[in-house]
């Protein structure tokens, strides 16, 4: 399945290099991230290695990927021009540099030049958010899309405000004369972050994408649960973060109750799309079924730890053994999914809709390698249950043959077999979406990340797409 849906107007869509390029730069991003996932268990990875690792993902692979997404389907899906497209191409510039200095300066410990970096961040940031923010201001009414993504917009100017300010915390006193503490502005940045923005886009995102792509409604028994998480769901991100920043258990238990109904709703809506679809299964559909269980798996003991300990910094983004549920398990997939989908489709409309009817043409979905998707799946799912059974404590108490290389425990040879598993599986999963922007798309990939390098006369050639495995 890879047809274009009929009611949405391609027409409004920036030019291809907009959002290819932040997709290649969210890739190159994703694999210094599982590069340094796997060095810090072992103990060789240098500087703060861990937190690099946390930024490089977070704000490089995903929001660098939900920036290029949103510049993308936003003017598809609301009829709409993008308000700027030299500010959608000046915002990866700020972004991107700003987060490879920030990285590298926790790397090399060159504490004093965090601040400078996590101002070019914030600009990139602040840049698209006024993009996107003017582009939808020209729309009414939002719809439920359109409201997610207003609402991931207002966390992602809070999210860089305080990431800017903890920043400047590392060279000057700026928490001295404040009534919060450093600890507390981090946490409440961590979940302002990963349930505000990206959470909410992707809940915004997934009640197009699992409808379009599933060719099923949301019905009656859908319409209750879609109240509790469009509701109740931001409100709970924003009394957790406040209830955190400001020392409340009350007020962070109860925005966690909230937060939690809201990833089950979503979870139910998710699965039952995904169950009453008419279509065959794809590479996308696979990874949001693993994201809706990975959902409700998360939810059962998160909201155990939330109600005892909402304030606890092991706490943070949900039961301690649920952390790699929610960001790879959820996040991860979602991400990966739909970028199976977003990629060729972008490059299948500027390289082949107007041949359509006139000559024999690739589906979107004959544009990357099916074999090769269902390997980095499996990978994908193998590391994930590593990594999640490894936080869980499960095998902590066997012992290892690897002491000399930094493996006591079967802990760390588990969390050390989910890095590996998950780089191949990223590996294979970046391999097979570059392989499509150079297959079949019009640009180089030098031209397409420095136009100035651009040596291309015209579309590039690609070799004739052979009849695909069933997926």
């Amino acid at each position: 399945m890879g047809a274009i849906p009929a009611d949405i107007e391609t027409d409004t869509q920036p030019p291809m290099t907009v959002p290819l390029r932040h997709f290649v730069v969210a890739l190159g991003f994703l694999l210094a991230g599982v590069v340094l996932g796997v060095l810090a268990p072992l103990g060789v990875a240098p500087g703060r290695a861990t937190l690099a690792h946390v930024h490089l993902l977070l704000a490089g692979w995903v929001c660098v990927t939900i920036m290029g997404a949103m510049t993308q389907f936003v003017p598809v899906w609301s009829g709409t021009a993008i308000h700027s497209e030299r500010l959608a191409a000046a915002q990866l510039w700020g972004v991107g540099v700003g987060l490879a200095g920030f990285a590298g300066s926790l790397l090399v410990s060159a504490y004093p030049w965090l601040p400078a970096f996590g101002a070019v961040l914030l600009a990139g940031f602040w840049v698209f958010v006024y993009n996107l923010g003017r582009t939808l201001l020209g729309v009414r009414p939002w719809d439920v899309t359109e409201r997610h993504f207003a609402l991931a917009l207002g966390f992602l100017v809070a999210v860089t405000g305080l990431g800017l300010a903890l920043a400047v915390g590392y060279v000057r006193p700026v928490f001295a004369d404040v009534p919060v503490v450093r600890g507390d502005v981090r946490a409440a940045h961590a979940t302002l972050a990963v349930f505000g923005v990206v959470l909410t886009t992707v809940f915004g995102a997934l009640y197009q994408l699992a409808t379009m792509f599933t060719q099923s409604d949301l019905d009656r028994l859908d319409a209750p649960l879609r109240t509790v998480e469009e509701v109740g769901y931001p409100i709970g991100v924003v009394a957790l973060a406040g209830g955190r920043l400001l020392g409340s258990p009350l007020v962070g238990r109860l925005g966690a109750l909230l937060v939690v109904a809201g990833v089950v709703a979503m979870a139910v809506i998710l699965g039952r799309r995904l169950r009453q679809r008419t279509v065959e299964w794809t590479p996308m559909l696979r990874r949001y079924g693993v994201a809706a269980a990975a959902m409700l798996l998360w939810a059962v003991p998160t909201a155990r730890a939330w109600l005892l300990a909402p304030l606890d910094p092991a706490h943070t983004f949900g039961a301690p053994a649920g952390v790699h549920l929610l960001l790879f398990g959820v996040v991860g997939f979602v991400v990966a999914g739909t970028l199976y989908h977003v990629v060729p489709f972008i490059v299948w409309v500027h390289r082949y809709s107007d041949r359509l009817g006139f000559e024999a043409v690739p589906m979107i979905d004959d544009l990357y390698d099916a074999r090769l998707a269902r390997v980095d799946l499996a990978a994908l799912v193998a590391g994930a249950a590593a990594l999640t059974l490894a936080e869980s404590g499960v095998f902590a108490a066997q012992a290892v043959p690897w002491a000399g290389m930094g493996i006591e425990t079967g802990t760390a040879a588990a969390t050390l077999f989910g890095g590996v598993a998950s780089g191949v599986g990223f590996a294979g999963f970046a391999a097979n979406l570059v392989g499509v922007v150079r297959e079949h798309g019009t640009k180089s990939l030098a031209g397409l990340l420095l136009p100035a390098l651009d040596r291309s006369d015209g579309p590039a050639q690609s070799r004739p797409v052979e009849e695909r495995p069933e997926n």
